[in-house]
């Protein structure tokens, strides 16, 4: 009778799980876990994306990807781009947080216009800021100057990167902002009240007080920053597509152009197995990192 009982409670929770959870496991296996391992099997063949025949080279494909210079200066070009931007993008998001929750009149509006950049396709933003770069600031540099002979910062390699490092922190900042806004929130004001009483300055308040109690939003906005830093295609494409003389590339877009322009997918895939790795580790250590130092108020 107990197994028959423990067998129908099995069976009810096994129900309920493929109810609910179910459809998304199937979902998430078809869109995320096949392609995945699809990818691992092509990084050991030499397809070409066209043919039937996937001859298999074993691990050449990685071998290239080694000897492939150019993917290493797009990998170190991202790591440079990635880690300027997330220090900013945090910056001004958490910025733009600390104001809008000081009970501002209107922070409510203030709160949904910084977030709406996030909202724009990176394709559609990217060739609305390409625009304002090559014909807007042009424009006012021209008037400004007296000279009409003033060039786009995207017509140089160190101007294409800063656009690039730009467009992407309004873009990220105003999601960012919110995750802090919230940490703001789940902060007692007794706690700050209570620090403020016991002879602490605003400033040492929010150092000593406020900030080590939102450790878990910087650390979910560290990582949620620097993977879409690292996987970043959309913008690189539209802004820039790795102009000036390729300076502009970065890892996402290498990869892409060595898998479906060069039509060479295994080293294409190889290499985005170790673009995944690398991305991979940095937010595992950094939430590793982040949670170890949490505080609970």
């Amino acid at each position: 009778m107990r197994l028959m009982m423990k067998s129908n409670k099995i069976s009810y929770k096994i129900g309920q799980f493929s109810m609910f959870a179910g459809p998304a496991t199937v979902l998430f296996c078809a869109v995320v876990i096949m392609p995945f391992a699809y990818g691992l099997y092509l990084t050991f063949t030499s397809w070409d994306g066209v043919s039937l025949d996937k001859p298999f080279v074993g691990l050449q494909n990685y071998v290239n990807a080694i000897h492939d210079s150019t993917y290493w200066d797009s990998l170190w070009r991202t790591v440079i781009y990635s880690v300027i931007t997330v220090v900013l993008v945090n910056i001004v998001a958490f910025t733009l947080a600390y104001f809008v929750t000081k009970g501002l009149k209107g922070q409510n509006l203030f709160r949904a216009g910084f977030f709406i950049p996030n909202l724009i396709g990176g394709i559609v933003l990217g060739y609305v800021w390409k625009f304002v770069f090559n014909r807007a600031f042009v424009a006012i540099a021209e008037a400004a100057t007296q000279d009409s002979s003033s060039a786009s910062l995207l017509s140089t390699p160190n101007g294409a990167m800063f656009c690039l490092i730009l467009v992407s922190v309004w873009q990220y900042a105003g999601y960012m902002m919110l995750i802090y806004v919230a940490g703001f929130m789940s902060v007692d004001n007794s706690l700050k009240e209570a620090s403020l009483i016991d002879g602490c300055t605003p400033s040492q308040a929010m150092r000593h007080v406020v900030i080590p109690l939102m450790r878990a939003s910087f650390v979910q906005c560290l990582f949620l920053s620097t993977t879409r830093c690292f996987m970043v295609y959309d913008i690189n494409l539209s802004l820039t597509k790795g102009e000036p003389f390729n300076s502009s590339v970065l890892a996402a877009m290498h990869v892409y152009n060595q898998a479906f322009v060069y039509k060479d997918y295994g080293t294409g895939q190889a290499e985005a197995l170790v673009l995944f790795a690398v991305c991979a580790v940095i937010g595992i250590a950094q939430v590793f990192v982040g949670k170890r130092g949490e505080v609970e108020a």
